[in-house]
């Protein structure tokens, strides 16, 4: 254990994080789980150093500079697999469904953002949100423009914050003037990739924005580029909606499925990401699995486009599981909150577990997959830290307490946001606030259920606090 000398701080409080995979434990879910109703986090040089109980944990660093965050519950930093830094400016905006909406609203928008002063404005803003609800890592999507990408890592890089991003491949299915060639898309991701990638908390992701808008030229630049840098992410979007999975099959005659487009161009693997997934179908949801790839759930999103539901219980299949990060999808998405996304993903998986096949009749259902649907506090907080952490292959770094990681975390005020949440939530807990884990989690399950990011009193980075919530 580090000792006193070199440990910058320590943060004491009511610590709450996931250490497994809940939906491995049937109905024993609090053992992927852990609950400190007084703990003590260690942190030096931006890393956790000691986590433990307070009465074990303080002897070992006499006199560190102490930080009591009291009567909140501290959790990992949320994990936003999903995300596009070009649309703040488009949250909630009217639109029918996907491809309308991103005619309509989305690339209009995104075309200003070659401006670098109005890029640099949009990034302050962007990340503002993100601290103030309790997101700490993002792999946000950003425009075919260099410049966006750039602002995008240098605002990520003055807050320390650990971000996942890329320029965005499109050559069709988008105004020409959005529109950037394979060649180029190639050359300024090179650059790109050597000036950011694993500089700081910087991750570059090769960004094909969806295979309706990457001719094969594209798709193959981004396998060059892949095979070039190996160490690079993928990120991109899948059979979000049906008519966008037809016209992927007719841009694309002789992949099966829309799963074989990214497979015939060798980028279905270990940190590949693809947004939705909702239209998947079981034989790609195994493929998925078997390559290590991990789709991006976006219940936000998929509901407000009226994309679909998403099959949960499918991509938790313990024979071909899927690595599942969630993803507030904003601005498709309406809201930066995980809460929020938390909430929805449970209503999501409520409403398959109603039609389950397809069919009207819940008797019609697999018993097993209706389980799996079902979204317990301990598994919606485990896709939001240690599971999207596992989806993006960054659980070495972050997603719960565990000395070495980097030292990203929440405070929720359990008794924020609607009027009657307080005395709500004593009923869950106490007028104290939780002394179990299963009153932990019935606590995070009402802050999921009935809250927002005004539950976020405070974010941290690295060890660091950088956003507190105004006293109203």
């Amino acid at each position: 254990m580090e000792t006193a000398r070199n440990a910058d701080r320590a943060i004491r409080g009511m610590f709450f994080d996931l250490i497994d995979d809940p939906w491995k434990y049937a109905d024993k879910e609090r053992e992927a789980a852990r609950f400190l109703p007084d703990g003590l986090l260690v942190v030096a040089g931006g890393r956790i150093v000691d986590f433990g109980p307070y009465d074990i944990v303080a002897p070992r660093h006499p006199g560190v500079q102490t930080v009591h965050l009291e009567n909140r519950l501290i959790v990992p930093g949320f994990i936003d697999g999903h995300i596009h830094f070009p649309q703040v400016r488009v949250l909630g905006a009217y639109g029918n469904q996907l491809l309308d909406w991103l005619q309509k609203w989305i690339f209009p928008e995104e075309l200003k953002y070659s401006d670098r002063g109005y890029a640099r404005e949009a990034a302050g803003k962007f990340f503002d949100a993100l601290l103030a609800a309790g997101t700490t890592t993002c792999q946000a999507f950003t425009t075919s423009s260099p410049v966006s990408t750039e602002e995008f890592f240098e605002e990520a890089t003055r807050r320390n914050m650990r971000v996942i991003s890329g320029l965005t491949g499109v050559d069709r299915f988008a105004p020409k003037e959005f529109l950037i060639s394979p060649d180029d898309f190639y050359r300024e991701s090179k650059r790109l990739i050597e000036r950011y990638h694993r500089k700081g908390r910087n991750l570059y992701a090769i960004t094909p924005r969806f295979a309706v808008g990457c001719t094969g030229e594209m798709m193959d630049r981004c396998r060059q580029l892949k095979e070039e840098h190996p160490d690079c992410w993928v990120n991109t979007h899948i059979s979000e909606n049906p008519s966008e999975v037809r016209t992927a099959k007719e841009h694309f005659p002789d992949c099966s499925d829309y799963t074989q487009v990214h497979e015939s161009h060798g980028l279905l693997g270990p940190k590949f990401t693809a947004g939705h997934g909702i239209w998947l179908s079981n034989d790609e949801m195994r493929r998925f699995s078997k390559a290590g790839a991990a789709v991006a759930f976006c219940p936000l999103s998929n509901l407000f486009l009226g994309s679909g539901l998403f099959r949960l219980g499918r991509a938790k299949d313990p024979e071909h599981p899927v690595r599942l990060t969630l993803g507030s999808d904003m601005g498709g998405g309406n809201a930066f909150s995980l809460v929020r996304v938390m909430e929805e993903a449970d209503k999501v998986g409520m409403c398959n577990n109603t039609m389950l096949d397809g069919s009207v009749d819940p008797r019609a259902q697999d018993l097993a997959e209706a389980d799996r649907n079902k979204l317990s506090p301990y598994r919606a907080y485990y896709m939001a830290t240690l599971g999207g952490a596992h989806a993006l292959y960054l659980d070495d770094l972050l997603g719960n307490f565990e000395p070495g990681k980097e030292a990203d975390f929440v405070a929720l005020d359990w008794n924020a946001g609607q009027a009657a949440m307080a005395w709500h939530q004593s009923l869950a807990a106490g007028e104290s606030g939780p002394r179990t884990i299963d009153e932990a989690a019935q606590l995070l399950f009402a802050v999921m259920a009935v809250g927002d990011d005004r539950n976020v009193d405070e974010t941290w980075i690295a060890g660091e606090r950088v956003y507190k919530k105004a006293k109203v």
